[in-house]
């Protein structure tokens, strides 16, 4: 997720950064402690429409990849696959994301949310001027950033939730109206709503029955299953 910068600013923040981020899209007031940053990214964000796509397709695989290697050591029969996040590094956030947590095990079908050892990703708190955003060295480790400012401006658990969405492999689509989660911050402060759109939640369901397939099938292959 980023903030409303200027095309130079954008620029010069991704070579500053060097990382792959996928924003809630709302201007926030500066910070004055930005979130730590990998050294080894795999994409460079804040350089445009293209590349916060490439960001949200570059956490979504690292998730898909780190869930099925579990998968291809501990089969399983359950149909769902789980994807495991760490929250304590975010203790402010706990309860929206339970909510969050909540909301998308409910939305969805072929995915599964929860909380606990062996992460596949975690979330973090702080300030940072780009606001609420996810973001993956592209090496399997990845995280959401939760902004104290921008949470206070926004409904707390439509930020979460539309991060979180990000890691199921969903973009931004700004332009988009309330009722789609994916438009964070674009219908404004007044927009509270934190649920998935249909269309949203069969494009999750989809993403995690094809691509995890596929995900499982190298997983499997490189484990000589």
């Amino acid at each position: 997720m980023r903030v409303r910068m200027s095309s130079t600013a954008r620029t010069a923040t991704a070579v500053a950064l060097g990382m792959a981020t996928a924003g809630f899209g709302m201007t926030v007031p500066a910070a004055a402690a930005p979130a730590p940053v990998s050294a080894t990214p795999a994409h460079a964000g804040f350089t445009g429409p293209s590349a916060e796509s490439d960001a949200t397709e570059a956490f979504f695989q690292a998730v898909l990849k780190s869930a099925a290697e579990k998968r291809a050591a501990n089969p399983t029969s359950t149909a769902a696959v789980t994807v495991v996040y760490d929250a304590s590094r975010a203790p402010r956030f706990s309860a929206q994301i339970s909510r969050s947590t909540q909301i998308w095990n409910s939305a969805v079908t072929n995915v599964r949310l929860q909380q606990g050892s062996g992460a596949d990703f975690t979330y973090r708190e702080g300030n940072d001027p780009r606001g609420s955003y996810a973001s993956t060295d592209g090496h399997g480790r990845g995280y959401i950033f939760l902004d104290y400012a921008q949470n206070q401006q926004y409904d707390s658990t439509r930020v979460t939730a539309h991060e979180t969405g990000h890691v199921l492999g969903l973009p931004d689509h700004y332009s988009g109206p309330c009722s789609e989660l994916m438009s964070g911050g674009g219908p404004g402060t007044s927009c509270t709503n934190s649920q998935p759109n249909a269309a949203e939640r069969a494009r999750v369901n989809q993403l995690w029955a094809n691509g995890f397939a596929a995900a499982l099938d190298k997983a499997l292959e490189k484990s000589g299953r």
